[in-house]
Formats: C-alpha cells, sequence, structure tokens
C-alpha cells in the first residue's frame, strides 16, 4: 500500500510531488526545506532554516507512522558550504544518537532564492 503526506507548498502540485511516501516499512522524504507551518521561510539563517526543514522532516515522518529514529540516509544541499557548521550542528542535534548515512553537497541555488537549504530523508520501520 501506498500513503503519501502532501508538501503543502504551492509546488507541489505544480509539480506533482508529495513532501513524503510510504510504501511498506520504507519512507522516502523529498527536499525539505525551512519554511514554516504558516508558509513562511524562516529568514537569512542557515541553522535556523536547517532546523525548520528537519522539524518538518519529523512532522511528515510522524504522519507515515515513523520518527526520526528510523531515519537511515539524510542528503543536505545547502548554498553555501562553507556554512556547513550550521547545518552540521542542526543535524547532530536530531540525529546525534541515530546517526544515519548522510551526504551535504553545495548547489548554485535552490527554488527560492532565500532558502539556504534544503534535506531529504529517508527511513525503514522495523514494524
Amino acid at each position: 500500500m501506498r500513503q503519501h503526506v502532501e508538501a503543502g507548498t504551492k509546488w507541489g502540485p505544480l509539480v506533482g510531488y508529495s513532501r513524503a511516501v510510504r510504501v511498506g516499512n520504507v519512507v522516502h522524504v523529498g527536499g525539505t526545506t525551512g519554511l514554516a507551518p504558516d508558509g513562511t521561510l524562516v529568514a537569512g539563517d542557515m541553522y535556523a532554516q536547517s532546523k525548520q526543514a528537519l522539524r518538518n522532516i519529523e512532522a511528515a515522518l510522524g504522519t507515515l507512522g515513523a520518527s526520526m529514529a528510523d531515519v537511515v540516509r539524510t542528503r543536505m544541499y545547502v548554498t553555501d558550504i562553507s556554512r556547513w557548521e550550521d547545518v552540521g550542528r542542526a543535524h547532530a542535534e536530531c540525529f546525534r544518537d541515530v546517526r544515519p548515512a548522510a551526504t551535504m553537497v553545495q548547489v548554485t541555488g535552490l527554488i527560492d532564492p532565500a532558502m539556504l537549504v534544503e534535506i531529504e530523508a529517508e527511513a525503514v520501520l522495523e514494524r
């Protein structure tokens, strides 16, 4: 059975994607940014945007019966790799004990120039 969580942004229907998809015991969370629940972007701070993106990932996982403890893989896309420690600190605060396989790469830009980071996650549930 396939379940999905809507992105809750204008881009979901325009592009045809979901925030997260669960098939069996695997959950894939697509690129998630620092948009607050009201749709506003956490302004100008890579750490704060990372924290919000991770909160958004956690919410999507929870909707599909998973948690941050189930995450086995993350990918972090940043617009300025020199600020990697800001993203790394936020990631460590969520995954210090889980320690998923992780990748961080610099990209030339995200869909909105004010977005500084986008994070993906994959989770595997034992149940």
